[in-house]
């Protein structure tokens, strides 16, 4: 991404409270706020018009973190139909100053954002379908381009369930490995929590007492992220966790400590390694 001035305001003064974002030379703006503050939310003008907005909190099954992704002509009267979905506390919204984006445009974008999603595996996408239209080459790659600077824009606001996961072979000092049964993981700390890479290996079988581990598992492979191959389960793409206990307790198949179980090619434990770091 190229670099970037962002306009952040605070509509209360609170950073975790009702707040817009611009960029410079872009025609998009972000509107943010806690569920707490949705009154004053949707009572802003810009949400009288088409745009997307990010519903994000914690899945009560799994208590990974969730997402659903939503358009709407009228983004206002959408987001005041999802009182009755309990699992978010923020919601994000992104429309265009220039009133530019149709309804195919805003259900392009969604589409695009649901299947980043669910590839990225980093948050429970709990859109039932997946949504998207086709646009004509020329309007596709505008809202590319329109699309690129919301992405830069939303780990400002606390959206980081989109970000471009990371060069494992060019950060290959960093990479960690947990190992059991004669399988193998690996996998890095990320700013977000931690990242098993494609290829890993994880148990066939989950432990009897691994209730919330089995259900995320089982998660995992109904999505196809990970897939049965012969005695052991592989990571079919990367997958970002919230921390490196539920990564590791996904590959050993039940709760484990990830500060432990993870270790670098000279055996040194996760722990160790970050208590030398500070």
């Amino acid at each position: 991404m190229q670099a970037a001035t962002i306009k952040l305001f605070l509509v209360h003064g609170s950073p975790s409270g009702l707040r817009t974002a611009e960029l410079s030379n872009w025609s998009g703006k972000a509107i943010a706020a806690p569920r707490t503050e949705m009154p004053e939310l949707v009572r802003r003008d810009e949400l009288n018009s088409p745009g997307f907005y990010l519903l994000t909190g914690v899945d009560p099954e799994s208590e990974d973190r969730a997402i659903y992704i939503g358009e709407a002509e009228n983004v206002a009267s959408r987001l005041k139909g999802h009182s009755s979905k309990d699992f978010w506390n923020f919601a994000t919204v992104f429309v265009s100053k220039d009133e530019n984006l149709t309804k195919a445009h805003i259900r392009y974008l969604e589409g695009v954002l649901i299947e980043r999603a669910n590839n990225n595996g980093s948050a429970v996408v709990m859109n039932a379908a997946s949504s998207g239209a086709r646009l004509p080459e020329s309007d596709a790659a505008e809202m590319d381009v329109f699309l690129e600077k919301c992405l830069q824009l939303m780990p400002v606001l606390g959206v980081a369930d989109f970000n471009e996961k990371i060069d494992q072979v060019s950060d290959s000092k960093d990479v960690l490995y947990c190992k059991i049964k004669g399988i193998t993981a690996t996998g890095k700390r990320t700013a977000n929590g931690f990242i098993v890479f494609e290829g890993s290996q994880a148990v066939l079988e989950h432990r009897p007492s691994a209730r919330r581990m089995r259900a995320k598992r089982e998660q995992l492979i109904e999505k196809g992220l990970l897939q049965e191959n012969g005695d052991h389960l592989i990571f079919t793409t990367d997958i970002e966790f919230g921390s490196p206990s539920t990564a590791v307790s996904v590959v050993r198949g039940g709760n484990s400590n990830g500060l432990t179980c993870w270790k670098n090619s000279k055996g040194i434990q996760l722990k160790e390694i970050e208590a030398n770091e500070t």
